[in-house]
């Protein structure tokens, strides 16, 4: 089973903010004759970690296969054995959520986020409203999020029930 994840407007409105930003950036060091080398190599290099930063993390689809739970993003999946999997349940993270390190909003909602309810928790999800948590059996947890998330969490369960 395989589901997209579905950023929410406001994940839009940051996303598309922060890249004309950046790109105004880039206009206004690259157009202006007086800037120094070093200062355009260094924007270069910000506007770089920052973009590349979001290729790597932003969730795009969440699928379970026989095996595996599967986070795909534009450069590497996270992939987690269902054998480490000891439980996944609807779960919506709230007004309190910190980020520790990560975006909140710019291509989805990933990073090291933490709760005090929940604690410490890594996510990846586009809308709050589609997320779900899936705990590890060594505590690790992940917030994570796609379109049909009850779906996804009993597809989950089902997968991970014969290993209990």
């Amino acid at each position: 089973m395989r589901k997209r994840v579905n950023l929410s407007t406001y994940s839009v409105i940051v996303t598309i903010l922060s890249i004309t930003i950046l790109a105004g950036v880039l206009f206004v060091v690259f157009s202006n004759p007086d800037s120094f080398l070093v200062t355009r190599i260094g924007v270069v290099i910000i506007v770089l970690l920052f973009c590349l930063s979001g290729l790597f993390y932003a969730p795009l689809a969440i699928s379970v296969d026989g095996d595996a739970l599967c986070v795909e993003r534009p450069l590497r999946s996270k992939v987690i054995p269902l054998a480490d999997i000891a439980d996944a349940r609807l779960c919506k993270p709230t007004m309190a959520e910190r980020r520790l390190c990560g975006r909140g909003g710019f291509l989805g909602h990933w990073g090291r986020m933490y709760e005090r309810d929940l604690g410490r928790y890594f996510a990846y999800y586009g809308k709050a409203s589609d997320c779900f948590l899936v705990t590890l059996n060594d505590r690790r947890k992940y917030m994570l999020g796609c379109k049909d998330a009850p779906e996804m969490v009993a597809a989950i369960k089902k997968a991970i029930a014969p290993r209990r």
